[in-house]
């Protein structure tokens, strides 16, 4: 059967099965809608989280982030999934026993106050469009390479995919379709590691693999990839560009904003206990990790061939599936000095990501422009080549490329559900019901809350049709944000009797109007700065940590200053904190 063919009956298929879940599973109750009425058990939990988690992003960039970066990729390992232990030890079980819906209701209820709740919308709204877009951008890509579409056709598929089952089902729908999701790309994710861990270590573990001898070459994975780009003049894959400081600030702030992310904290409020809640978290820490430590495997192995497939050779003499990624923008190449050849050297090829100019060159390639000069590269690669081309540089069979087109969509749509779900539910319960009409039904509710949803998808769509200039920089915008807004202020919120309103919105006006600040300046106003203009050496990508610490201070100066809480909600901290895991959760 041909490729295509099988591409369209796997995509097919998995999406049928999306919306015969959404149909089995609609939610009728506001309960239902926002948590699934709690009763999640903890593994089906955890496969959700892995999923919601586990967004385009995870699926399709990160690898190619460590194939590029080396060194300097292990960042995002070591962040976010060390989010995920800080929020299984420090959050999930106390949130849980707090029993709310949402992460604003809690910020709203335990520092009494709707100033505070309404700030917490703010954000959960800004951070969540922000994450989306780029969600729905990864779902127009991928429609755009594997079904012949343009990228503006594949985002409103997708939207009117998620549309159907966030509308309809609410929480109980998403969790069950991200059940679903969760397998369809976690075994597109692990299939082609393994078929190319087999050829090119005979190891057929792909973690194994990594660590094992390339075949025939007495050299390991890393040996061979190391000699490949020292060859071409490229620095050692194992050698990193940045300074101890910044890796440290980039991964904290990985970790933090992983805990504090709207829509990941939202999955623990759907178990039916504190226990289950503890539990469903490290379901999915080792769901997560399936992936996570395939990925840097996955990497090494898709750079080595890919550096083997396009050598220094003319255009005509490459394989065919560089010709099929370059039309759809993922690679390309200039012929800088005219000579034919593609060349490699160190530096970036282009400055930024190059644009397709309509005319083709004298060897047939793409024309491009914005090139980075100086340079000696010629070849532009996208780090999400890497993943969704890795079965067709390898010359794998028709239906693992099937597979891996079925498994990036269902990464991208699983996260966008979880995220518009999670901005509906701010609007209808935390801003409606909770703020400016206390006294709405419970059946007007939940119309508000899929007409917000359907709201979302719109504009998710809009953004990803129309991709604003942040898109490209999501995590150090949703990440930072989370790390310097939310995180403090669930913490304090848990830990600290004295930590009251005054200080937790001082704190996280601080952190958010800081590291937002930094980043806009850095990325956008003078994005040409290097690491010596940055303050303290600190990278966009790290400054939420500086953010958070900035919130946790100017929330206990604040406090301080200012008069205690209510008697009610000290005794309330200290009812979270009591050890009754075991027992049922109580709502307050």
């Amino acid at each position: 059967m041909a490729t295509q063919t099988l591409i369209y009956l796997f995509v097919g298929a998995t999406f049928a099965l999306y919306i015969g879940i959404a149909l089995w599973t609609r939610a009728g109750s506001t309960s239902e809608y926002y948590v699934a009425s709690k009763g999640v058990h903890p593994v089906l939990n955890g496969m959700a989280t892995g999923a919601d988690w586990m967004s385009a992003a995870s699926f399709i960039s990160m690898a190619g982030i460590i194939a590029f970066a080396g060194y300097d990729g292990s960042v995002y390992l070591m962040g976010w999934t060390g989010g995920y232990v800080l929020l299984a030890m420090c959050l999930a079980p106390y949130l849980r026993k707090f029993g709310k819906f949402t992460v604003p209701d809690f910020i709203g209820e335990r520092y009494y106050s709707k100033a505070a709740r309404l700030v917490a919308v703010v954000c959960v709204i800004f951070i969540s469009f922000t994450y989306v877009a780029g969600q729905m951008r990864g779902v127009g890509i991928v429609f755009s390479r594997y079904l012949e579409v343009s990228i503006e056709t594949g985002v409103v598929i997708g939207m009117a995919i998620v549309f159907f089952y966030s509308v309809l089902g609410g929480m109980k729908g998403i969790t069950y379709t991200q059940v679903a999701q969760y397998c369809v790309m976690i075994f597109a994710y692990m299939v082609p590691a393994i078929y190319v861990s087999m050829m090119i270590t005979g190891n057929p573990i792909p973690q194994l693999g990594f660590g094992s001898e390339v075949s025939g070459t007495g050299q390991s994975v890393v040996e061979r990839l190391n000699g490949l780009g020292a060859e071409l003049g490229f620095t050692a894959y194992t050698d990193g560009s940045k300074s101890m400081t910044d890796m440290f600030f980039i991964t904290m702030a990985l970790m933090v904003g992983t805990a504090g992310l709207p829509h990941v904290i939202v999955r623990f409020f759907t178990t039916p206990t504190v226990r289950d809640a503890r539990k469903s978290a490290g379901y999915a820490l080792l769901f997560i990790a399936i992936l996570y430590t395939t990925a840097p495997a996955l990497a090494a192995f898709a750079r080595t061939n890919l550096l083997s497939s396009v050598p220094n050779a003319s255009y005509q003499e490459l394989p065919s599936w560089f010709k099929t990624w370059e039309n759809a923008g993922l690679i390309g190449w200039m012929d800088k000095n005219n000579d034919g050849i593609i060349q490699y050297g160190p530096g970036a090829a282009f400055a930024g990501k190059p644009e397709f100019t309509g005319e083709r060159g004298e060897n047939g390639e793409r024309l491009l422009k914005n090139p980075a000069t100086p340079a000696e590269t010629e070849l532009y690669v996208d780090n999400d080549i890497m993943v969704l081309a890795n079965p067709e540089i390898a010359n794998l069979p028709g239906w693992v490329i099937a597979l891996i087109a079925a498994g990036g969509l269902a990464a991208a749509l699983s996260t966008a559900a979880g995220l518009l779900l999670v901005i509906s539910t701010s609007i209808s319960h935390d801003l409606l019901k909770s703020t400016l009409r206390p006294n709405i039904s419970e059946k007007g509710e939940l119309l508000a809350a899929r007409l917000a949803a359907g709201v979302a998808v719109v504009v998710a769509g809009l953004f990803g049709i129309y991709p604003p200039g942040f898109v490209a920089q999501v995590v150090a915008f949703a990440f930072g944000l989370a790390a310097a807004s939310f995180f403090p202020a669930i913490v304090m919120g848990i830990f600290s009797k004295k930590m009251n309103k005054e200080g937790a919105i001082a704190g996280m006006v601080v952190g958010l109007a800081f590291t937002f600040s930094y980043i806009v300046y850095f990325k956008f106003i003078n994005p040409t700065a290097t690491a010596a203009d940055w303050w303290f050496g600190i990278s966009p990508e790290g400054i939420g940590t500086l953010g958070m610490l900035f919130n946790f201070a100017a929330a206990v100066i604040v406090a301080k200053l200012t008069s205690a809480p209510p008697e009610r909600i000290q005794h309330l901290v200290e009812d979270i904190r009591v050890p009754r895991g075991a027992g049922a959760a109580i709502d307050h």
